[in-house]
């Protein structure tokens, strides 16, 4: 890996990750859980609302930020 790519990654539970696409995607899923729990009405459970905040977040994320990993498969003998 060259030098200037180690500086645009972070290792985050043992894969490297740029720190763009981090930042970004945790600002959509920081963004659309609050939005989720703010909008919750007062006679709902606002905890609910968060929860389908966050994963509404991880889709929009997934589908916004696309995986860089490549695999290549060799066979053993």
């Amino acid at each position: 890996m060259s030098q200037s790519n180690n500086k645009e990654n972070i290792e985050v539970w043992e894969d490297l990750v740029r720190i763009k696409d981090l930042v970004i995607s945790l600002v959509i899923c920081s963004g659309t859980s609050l939005g989720g729990y703010l909008i919750a009405p007062a006679d709902r459970e606002p905890l609910i609302f968060g929860l389908v905040g966050a994963v509404t977040g991880f889709i929009i994320s997934s589908i916004i930020i696309r995986p860089k990993r490549t695999f290549h498969y060799t066979e053993e003998e």
